[in-house]
């Protein structure tokens, strides 16, 4: 399959900024690292500097998402996953990060792998308002746990 390459402009910002990369080929996230060490106490939420700013075409975002890894072995968590950097967003990329934990805090250091970032084409909606929805389409009803327990 051949990849589909889109080019963004991508300014480091920050000394120890490094750019986001794909740990192995066919990857659908990149990499993003913190550029100062910070403290993330327990059940505090801070926003984590990456030294990126990044010109984003039009019709795309990009979405910053957890790293599994972390998730898996401490209490951080990306509360507003995924977090999305629109396409006329300039300013320098952050991270929300929140820890769970009720007692134990953590070090974030200067270059630790915080998220991952994808790119996803993002298609504009244009709306036609109709008299009732009802009338297009079929309705499968439920939501909201319905169809599970």
């Amino acid at each position: 399959m051949e990849k589909s390459l889109i080019k963004i402009y991508l300014e480091l910002c920050h000394p120890s900024a490094k750019a986001p990369c794909y740990a192995r080929e066919g990857d659908a996230g990149m990499d993003i690292c913190a550029v100062e060490d910070q403290l993330v106490s327990a059940g505090s939420t801070v926003v984590l500097r990456t030294g990126l700013k990044a010109a984003i075409p039009k019709g795309y975002e990009l979405q910053i998402r957890p790293r599994s890894g972390l998730s898996l072995k401490t209490g951080l968590r990306l509360p507003n996953s995924p977090g999305t950097i629109d396409s006329g967003y300039r300013d320098e990329i952050g991270v929300i990060i929140h820890n769970t934990s009720p007692d134990k805090d953590y070090w974030i250091n200067k270059g630790d792998r915080i998220a991952q970032m994808v790119l996803k084409r993002v298609p504009q909606v244009k709306w036609e308002i109709v008299d009732a929805i009802s009338e297009i389409g079929e309705n499968r009803g439920g939501g909201f746990g319905s169809s599970g327990r």
